[in-house]
């Protein structure tokens, strides 16, 4: 598939302000961390420099500490620091203002405390799954998992398995890319192939994947194939004034019929190992809760 081009020049964006910022900085203000070392007391390490003060909190320059890029100039850390000053206090203006406004009845203690507990609990949780979770999904499992689910994947359009290549006109060996897509031989294929990874716009050779016939579809002339006639027009080759089309149809499932296990892998895959997954944390949970109880770490009132 074409790559569009793009200038290598450093992309850069207007603040308000008239300050001029490479766009790497606005994504550092998306994931830095805004509170953290703010002070409300106002009082830091002997030789610590505020940048800034709004109502009870202070934003120090330690505060920024590993934040600004090595290498950078003087004149640039400034513009950056005096930037996110800025940012900082405009954030911090909502948060005081969201602190006036707390609810009587939000517990935010307990909030807090549950965040916590659920952080700490999916942090082992996923160190307990990279240490004890059997990846592997067999061929015999994915096959069971079909049979068994298999009514629940009803297709809701029809999809192909097909050949299809959308290559400029004008482009070099068209004949005898002709002659390798009518050809029958391996070496027909790989020079087809690789005539397509130089010349085509877009190209599917992979025998094996599925395909919605409207993703097909969208690289052609309107109405050269439908959900309607696509299975009338199993192999043809088409041309407009700029492109030529080529499109074989391979296999066929029909609207309202059972998607292939091909089609649906992955997404079984994933079920299966979140099943997996599940099982392991409420076998782990029994384990422990079974443990506590052995030692009498356990009080029921």
């Amino acid at each position: 598939m074409g790559v569009a081009k793009r200038t290598n020049k450093h992309c850069e964006t207007r603040k308000p302000g008239g300050v001029l910022l490479p766009a790497w900085f606005l994504l550092f203000l998306a994931v830095v961390p805004l509170f953290a070392g703010c002070s409300k007391d106002g009082k830091r390490t002997t030789g610590d420099r505020q940048l800034g003060r709004i109502y009870d909190k202070t934003l120090f320059l330690s505060d920024m500490e590993g934040m600004l890029p090595e290498g950078i100039s003087g004149e640039d850390s400034t513009v950056i620091i005096n930037t996110y000053v800025r940012y900082w206090m405009r954030e911090m203006a909502l948060l005081h203002e969201a602190e006036q406004n707390i609810p009587n009845d939000l517990n935010l203690e307990k909030l807090v405390a549950d965040y916590r507990s659920s952080l700490i609990k999916n942090n082992y949780g996923a160190l307990v799954m990279n240490k004890l979770l059997d990846s592997t999904v067999t061929a015999v499992q994915l096959q069971e998992f079909y049979e068994k689910n298999k009514e629940q994947y009803q297709l809701e359009t029809p999809i192909v398995r097909c050949r299809f290549i959308k290559a400029p006109r004008n482009a070099p060996n068209a004949d005898k890319a002709l002659d390798w897509w009518n050809g029958n031989k391996k070496e027909d294929f790989a020079d087809l192939a690789r005539w397509c990874s130089q010349h085509a716009v877009v190209h599917h050779l992979q025998d094996s994947i599925w395909y919605d016939v409207d993703d097909i579809a969208a690289y052609m002339p309107q109405g050269t194939l439908t959900v309607n006639n696509v299975e009338n027009r199993r192999d043809f080759i088409q041309k407009d004034e700029n492109f030529m089309y080529y499109f074989k149809l391979l296999e066929l499932v029909r609207k309202k019929e059972l998607a292939p296990l091909s089609y649906i892998e992955d997404q079984a895959r994933k079920v299966i190992l979140h099943k997996r997954k599940t099982e392991l944390l409420e076998d782990l949970k029994d384990k422990l809760y079974e443990e506590a109880v052995r030692k009498k770490y356990l009080q029921l009132y």
